[in-house]
């Protein structure tokens, strides 16, 4: 007797209509190691099984690597929210940069009083464990420049 095999694009239209099914789902097993961290961080939250769905369903309107590179760089971030990988995609597709130049303000803004550097008060930051990476230490990169070349092909 063969194993089932499940392919989880074709469930979407099942779980939009019950986003509970995407929690013990069998077909969701199969899906890309990016999407199976988002959904083990969204499931965290009340709401979290709908946003998921919302999310996985992009696929049905866009193309799959696309969204799946969103996402990736919506994990690299730090705090990945339905929001923030809708946003990415379209700056993707768009072919907007995603990482803008640092802005550089007026000086009618400056600071009249600078603020002190408190070390001590890093140092209890960094020892909670939530770090956030910096741009260069990105690891979505390799997933840009896959869906980049992707692109290229196509034209």
């Amino acid at each position: 007797m063969g194993a089932s095999i499940y392919d989880w694009r074709h469930y979407l239209t099942v779980v939009q209509r019950k986003p509970g099914a995407l929690r013990n789902g069998a077909p969701f097993v199969e899906m890309p190691e990016a999407f199976r961290k988002l959904q083990s961080l969204m499931l965290r939250k009340p709401g979290g099984d709908r946003e998921m769905v919302d999310t996985l369903s992009l696929v049905l309107q866009h193309d799959e690597q696309a969204v799946l590179c969103a996402v990736e760089m919506a994990l690299d971030a730090g705090g990945p929210t339905k929001i923030h990988v809708l946003n990415l995609l379209h700056r993707l597709v768009d072919g907007k940069p995603t990482d803008l130049p640092d802005v550089t303000p007026p000086s009618a803004l400056s600071l009249s009083k600078e603020p002190e550097a408190n070390v001590a008060r890093y140092d209890g930051l960094r020892q909670g464990g939530a770090l956030h990476r910096l741009p260069h230490e990105s690891s979505a990169l390799p997933c840009l420049q896959r869906y980049l070349r992707l692109q290229l092909r196509r034209q």
